[in-house]
């Protein structure tokens, strides 16, 4: 395996002007990692999850070479995990989830999410689908309360208008 520095990335909520910075995990996820950090920057409209808990995330269209393995798999992401995730588009086409019919998203064959976490007692388990599990790809070290702060305000205030977005620090 090639040794290589660290890298970092900062993740915002624009609108907010919120940041974190958050460590890529090359040791545990080296193909996840290459594949977001050569794609970056990235960002998206952002959601507050509804079944997974105290989860962020922006739908993206695909945007790796090929899609990574489930390197460093989770089903109980932690406070400052960032997580990848793929979907078909029937995965993410119930009325259930929330989605506007002019969501981004919509129509896309695959989609793919990426999380951050911030808080504790996440569980990746859907009612229609059973176990979804991520990709843990980084890790924030830097600015999580701040975030955290930031995530509560979008789940009690509304996420219209923001986005959630990942550039090279």
């Amino acid at each position: 395996m090639v040794d290589r520095a660290d890298r970092f990335i900062e993740v915002s909520l624009d609108k907010r002007g919120v940041r974190c910075t958050a460590k890529l995990l090359d040791d545990l996820a080296p193909i996840t990692c290459d594949a977001v950090w050569n794609a970056l920057p990235l960002g998206g409209d952002v959601y507050h999850a509804k079944y997974a808990r105290n989860e962020i995330y922006a739908l993206l269209p695909p945007f790796a070479p090929e899609e990574p393995p489930l390197e460093n798999p989770t089903i109980t992401p932690i406070p400052g995990d960032l997580c990848y995730f793929t979907f078909s588009d029937t995965q993410l086409g119930t009325k259930s989830y929330g989605y506007e019919t002019e969501a981004k998203h919509q129509g896309r064959r695959q989609v793919i999410d990426l999380a951050l976490f911030y808080e504790r007692n996440n569980l990746l388990i859907n009612g229609d689908a059973g176990w979804v599990p991520g990709i843990v790809w980084g890790t924030i070290v830097d600015g999580l309360d701040r975030m955290a702060d930031a995530c509560q305000d979008l789940w009690r205030a509304g996420a219209l208008g923001e986005t959630l977005n990942f550039r090279r620090a």
